[in-house]
């Protein structure tokens, strides 16, 4: 097909699949409180990074967070430090994403609308949904402003059993018309290609040091020789049920290792960043992610320390509501994220965020 050679990339919960194409009135105190807190943010950008601002730190401080987290560096932001793959989903949902991606553009190879599903009618009958999502003026705006920047749309199997998956990928008559359909929707809409979402809905369980997921070293090498890349979704290790961190630095590391422990493959693995965190209250055994805004809000209200945990080389603090008892908070910090950004350096792999409206703006000052 020239250049509608069509190429999977995977991802899991494990694993997804990536195709491309080839080519009222305050009283005084209030009113002091208010000031305070307009004087608490940056709103200007600065002349130098994070790393030049001694920002990526063990031990910071709620204030400097509070002060510094919206100021990036806006000489250097289409600079790259990072020099492998990175993937960048958006939502619609968090649709500061959809800015992100074109102030700092530079910073990615690849970027991924969750826009799209498609629906097994029957035998050889696939029915595309989500296109009143895409944004052909956006993508116009991305491509200008990183002009090597692909827009891979997620697509998700909506609806699908496993009878559905197992008829469709164990016939290739099923196979072909898919695969056609897709390239089709790619060329008529000018994607780039598809993250195709599908071992994260046969399953649900993830890897783990000690005990396998769905998706092993048996499936990687299977598929390693056809897919492009592999974005490994290295985080949410911790449930309400057992809180703790985000991603444990060497449980992301073994996720790595375990699929490809010759380094054959490195190149095509996408390590997983969270930019987003979890907030678990000690009643109930609850917990619900926590965006970047409420955590600078949070910060604000109850002024906590933020403690560093080395053994998993991330940060957290503890908190109290009036009614809701004792909270602790997992959320990236710069630190944290460097050190993941460093360990695929080291491994030789790649990068996916999941996802680009849910951070500080100053991250994206590391990539």
């Amino acid at each position: 097909m020239g250049k509608t050679t069509m190429r999977l990339l995977c991802t899991s919960l494990c694993l997804t699949m990536i195709c491309w194409l080839a080519e009222g009135t305050l009283s005084k105190t209030d009113a002091k409180k208010g000031a305070t807190k307009k004087l608490e943010e940056k709103t200007l950008h600065s002349d130098k990074n994070v790393r030049e601002r001694g920002l990526v730190v063990v031990d910071p401080k709620a204030k400097d967070i509070i002060l510094e987290h919206r100021s990036y560096c806006s000489k250097k932001m289409k600079e790259r430090h990072f020099s492998g793959d990175v993937l960048g989903y958006i939502t619609p949902w968090n649709s500061y994403g959809y800015d992100i991606a074109k102030i700092f553009g530079n910073k990615f190879t690849l970027i991924s609308p969750v826009w799209l599903q498609v629906k097994r009618r029957g035998k050889e009958r696939f029915q595309f949904t989500g296109l009143h999502g895409a944004d052909k003026g956006w993508m116009k705006d991305v491509r200008k402003a990183s002009k090597n920047i692909k827009i891979v749309p997620r697509i998700l199997f909506d609806g699908w059993t496993y009878q559905d998956f197992e008829s469709v990928f164990g016939s290739e008559d099923e196979i072909e018309e898919l695969t056609k359909n897709m390239v089709l929707l790619a060329q008529n809409e000018n994607f780039d290609g598809f993250v195709v979402e599908v071992w994260s809905q046969l399953g649900n369980q993830k890897e783990t040091t000690n005990q396998p997921g769905m998706f092993t070293k048996k499936e990687f090498d299977q598929l390693a020789s056809a897919i492009d890349s592999f974005s490994l979704m290295t985080y949410d290790y911790s449930t309400p049920q057992r809180p703790g961190p985000n991603s444990p630095l060497p449980w992301v590391r073994a996720c790595v290792q375990v699929l490809d422990p010759d380094s054959k493959w490195r190149n095509k693995i996408l390590l997983g960043l969270n930019f987003y965190g979890m907030d678990y209250s000690a009643l109930g055994a609850s917990g619900e992610p926590i965006l970047g805004s409420r955590y600078i809000e949070t910060l604000k209200e109850h002024k906590p320390k933020i403690v560093w945990d080395e053994q998993i080389a991330e940060h957290y603090f503890e908190y109290k509501k009036n009614k809701g008892g004792k909270h602790a908070v997992f959320y990236p910090t710069l630190k944290s994220i460097q050190l993941r950004l460093e360990l695929a350096k080291e491994l030789g792999t790649g990068i996916s965020i999941w996802e680009l409206g849910q951070g500080l703006n100053y991250f994206y000052d590391l990539l």
